[in-house]
């Protein structure tokens, strides 16, 4: 691995605070692999040997039931997943597949398990990053079962206008069969739904979406820090 790439997971809030020695010895067994786009990486239900970092490109968690499939999160770099089914030696919860060419850096999980044991920062920090992730599903469900489907659409239009830096045109960034699934709708569903917003001033064309009356939008879509993250 390159030092630039071990310099970057230090940096983590996962690792920052842990022992020299003890990141050394968790790095040991890491390396860096490339993923070129729509490789399954992990199998839901299945153990997986390794916690997975994003360095570079996206990859979607999504799950599956009685021949139904639907997107859970998108992950960006840098970030880990699957960190508590990688701490309990247990079975993942959801799969995970690229969306894109991918970069990950990949960390035995045996070895993970063996420095949460005798490094007290590092347990903390994982404490905190579950404790982060705990937080992130209570949103999401609030935002599943106390919205509408209209409203959810309008309050991630408002998350992805806060994302672009306060930009009124931008681009959806994700296939809208995605955006839908992650959403908890069909794809005719979001159709519908954003021929509604036309009344509140949102003009979607293809990918691009663009705000020409962003107050009357936030006026329907409410958003509030206790269920809304715009970095998520």
């Amino acid at each position: 691995m390159r030092s630039i790439d071990l310099t970057e997971i230090r940096e983590l809030p996962l690792f920052t605070d842990m022992a020299d020695d003890n990141f050394e010895q968790l790095m040991r067994g890491a390396y860096l692999q490339n993923f070129p786009p729509q490789v399954e990486l992990i199998s839901e239900g299945d153990h997986s040997d390794f916690l997975h970092i994003v360095v570079e490109g996206s990859v979607e968690l999504f799950a599956s039931w009685n021949n139904r499939e639907t997107t859970m999160a998108t992950v960006r770099p840098i970030s880990a997943f699957i960190l508590a089914a990688a701490l309990k030696d247990a079975p993942c919860l959801m799969s995970a597949r690229t969306l894109e060419k991918a970069k990950l850096i990949l960390l035995p999980a045996v070895d993970v398990r063996a420095v949460f044991e005798i490094d007290n920062s590092f347990a903390r920090a994982v404490v905190t990053e579950l404790a982060q992730c705990y937080r992130g599903v209570i949103k999401s469900t609030k935002n599943l079962k106390l919205r509408t489907s209209i409203e959810r659409l309008a309050n991630q239009l408002i998350k992805l206008h806060v994302r672009s830096g306060g930009l009124l045109e931008f681009s959806l960034n994700v296939e809208k069969k995605r955006l839908a699934s992650y959403l908890g709708m069909t794809p005719e569903n979001l159709s519908r739904a954003f021929k509604t917003l036309q009344a509140y001033g949102v003009i979607i064309d293809g990918q691009n979406v663009k705000l020409t009356d962003i107050q009357s939008l936030k006026d329907l879509a409410k958003p509030t820090a206790l269920i809304d993250d715009p970095k998520s």
